[in-house]
């Protein structure tokens, strides 16, 4: 039986998100950011194309490792300005009915406790089309901005994650229980008190004693998404993840990867595919080849490798401007994306070792993740190669242009997948959790989230209302 692949696309809420310099490719319409047209327009591109989602990545500092300063992500719309990616969502899901929403926010920075009410908002506005993807934080601009003077540990990090998911836990699925809402005209009692529970969290770094203030939602938890293939961060994704966001450059490196996180997932007592894994690429297609390949060379023209290494130095936390083009990346002990740097030193790179200059080059069109080039057909068989080669279960989407690159996937790509029986043809029911896995609309009983729910014995303080 044919595999099915599953597409999410990337995007963020700023001009230049992977691909440096693409915004001032004529074509491109990432200067649109501004405009809800532009993200209820590719809303519905994508739900046309049957898109599981659109995963919004988020910064709340600017990329200021490279020189030692962020001129130049400023000069190159290197993720700055970047306006809030929750604010979007609403719009989005009012113009369609089955797209999931995957929003990234940070542990660092927020107090869970607004945190959890905002998610579950969106929750109920979306009709459980909401996943969070949990990051920890690595820009050092950010830690500065927000009062501290670095980020902590990169596992450090993780460890203030657990507990932040542990408060959010509590709240999401052990405050109130199903039935708590009775709206009850005749007695004029709108919530049972006795059925609203005091979460009485007091922990090392959060303290929150009383009620979650959203009443359940159709997930109650959001899809938990989440990016890290650190060794600290696959332990923290077996636990919590539903779905899982790679990168890697080869086929081989991304087989190890998936692999040990689907063992990581069985050794945390979970179906080693209960998480959906979706791995980052950027792919360049028309007609036919020639057209393909003759884009490609036009995106080159516009690309920026300074912005490219911006980025790059960003996520790995290494001054690349300090290195000469031509020199090895060598062993770099990394406080930002540890699995960044893996990836650059473990790639095969013509039988020599990654020099700065092939990560200009290359991360120039699609970050962090590789890009493809071809036919529909020729599209087609790589993604199935990459699928059936590695265990991975889809793609996260990444862009040259927008929303070109999508529209390009959605009249290519897909029909020739579909064609194959390789991509579904419609969406399932109910809410992104069930989407996603056919396995209902809440946390399935072995997921870490699923002790704290009313009853549960995890802890929760019955309300004195």
């Amino acid at each position: 039986m044919t595999k099915q692949i599953r597409f999410n696309a990337f995007d963020m809420n700023c001009v230049a998100h992977q691909s440096s310099g693409m915004w001032r490719h004529p074509d491109d319409q990432s200067f649109r950011y501004k405009e809800l047209s532009y993200w209820t327009e590719l809303a519905k591109l994508l739900e046309r194309g049957r898109f599981d989602g659109i995963f919004i990545a988020d910064v709340l500092g600017t990329y200021d490792v490279y020189g030692g300063s962020n001129e130049a992500a400023i000069r190159h719309g290197a993720q700055v300005p970047v306006n809030d990616p929750v604010l979007l969502v609403s719009a989005m899901a009012a113009v369609t009915e089955n797209l999931g929403f995957g929003i990234t926010a940070g542990t660092a920075y927020e107090h869970p406790y607004p945190f959890a009410r905002r998610m579950s908002t969106l929750d109920h506005l979306t009709k459980g089309r909401v996943g969070w993807n949990v990051v920890t934080g690595y820009l050092p601009s950010a830690a500065r901005n927000m009062g501290h003077d670095d980020q902590l540990e990169h596992d450090d990090r993780y460890d203030v994650a657990d507990e932040y998911l542990e408060v959010l836990y509590k709240l999401w699925e052990g405050s109130w229980e199903d039935d708590a809402v009775v709206r009850n005209r005749e007695t004029g009692v709108f919530t049972d008190p006795a059925k609203v529970h005091e979460i009485g969290h007091y922990g090392k770094n959060y303290t929150v004693p009383g009620i979650h203030l959203s009443e359940p939602s159709l997930q109650r938890s959001p899809v938990i998404y989440q990016a890290g293939a650190s060794p600290r961060g696959i332990q923290f994704a077996a636990g919590n993840a539903e779905a899982i966001f790679v990168a890697a450059p080869t086929k081989e490196l991304l087989a190890g990867t998936v692999k040990r996180i689907r063992d990581a997932l069985e050794e945390a007592g979970r179906d080693r595919y209960a998480a959906k894994i979706y791995t980052l690429l950027t792919i360049i297609t028309d007609e036919t080849s020639e057209k393909a390949h003759a884009k490609h060379r036009d995106y080159l023209s516009y690309a920026s490798e300074e912005g490219a290494l911006v980025f790059m130095s960003g996520w790995m936390g290494v001054d690349l401007s300090q290195y000469d083009l031509d020199e090895p990346i060598g062993n770099v002990k990394s406080n930002a994306i540890q699995s960044a740097v893996a990836n650059f030193q473990g790639a095969s790179n013509g039988g020599e070792e990654w020099k700065v200059r092939d990560i200009a080059r290359l991360g120039a069109i699609g970050g962090l993740g590789p890009f493809i080039v071809g036919s529909p057909s020729e599209i087609a068989d790589h993604l199935q190669e990459w699928v059936e080669e590695t265990d991975v279960d889809g793609f996260n989407l990444a862009y040259a242009i927008t929303p070109g690159t999508f529209e390009d996937v959605v009249t290519y790509v897909i029909p020739e997948l579909q064609a194959r029986g390789a991509y579904p043809t419609d969406y399932q029911p109910g809410t992104l959790r069930n989407k996603l896995h056919g396995r209902g609309d809440r946390l399935p009983a072995e997921h870490l989230g699923a002790q704290y729910r009313v009853g549960a014995g995890a802890g929760v303080v019955a309300a004195g209302l």
